[in-house]
């Protein structure tokens, strides 16, 4: 049986010290709530780097834009523990 997929996708690039702040955060907090984030390196997919290249860090929370540059811990729980659309 194949493992449930992540409700939140972090979108991030090496070198980029927002995105090592955000990981923290949402290591944090999916620790805390049993979740899990997948991590997408834009740089690896050039329509996700012409997409997010000036957002980065961008998070997604079950397939919706919830935050870029920074990740707010509070607004992420609150996400986390409402129920998946």
């Amino acid at each position: 049986m194949s493992e449930p997929s992540a409700r939140v996708t972090f979108y991030t690039r090496s070198g980029c010290h927002l995105c090592d702040e955000a990981r923290a955060v949402l290591a944090r907090v999916c620790d805390e709530l049993g979740e899990r984030f997948d991590e997408v390196d834009i740089d690896t997919d050039p329509d996700l780097r012409r997409r997010f290249t000036d957002e980065v860090p961008v998070t997604f929370v079950d397939g919706r834009q919830h935050d870029f540059w920074r990740v707010s811990e509070a607004r992420l729980r609150a996400a986390l523990q409402a129920r998946p659309r």
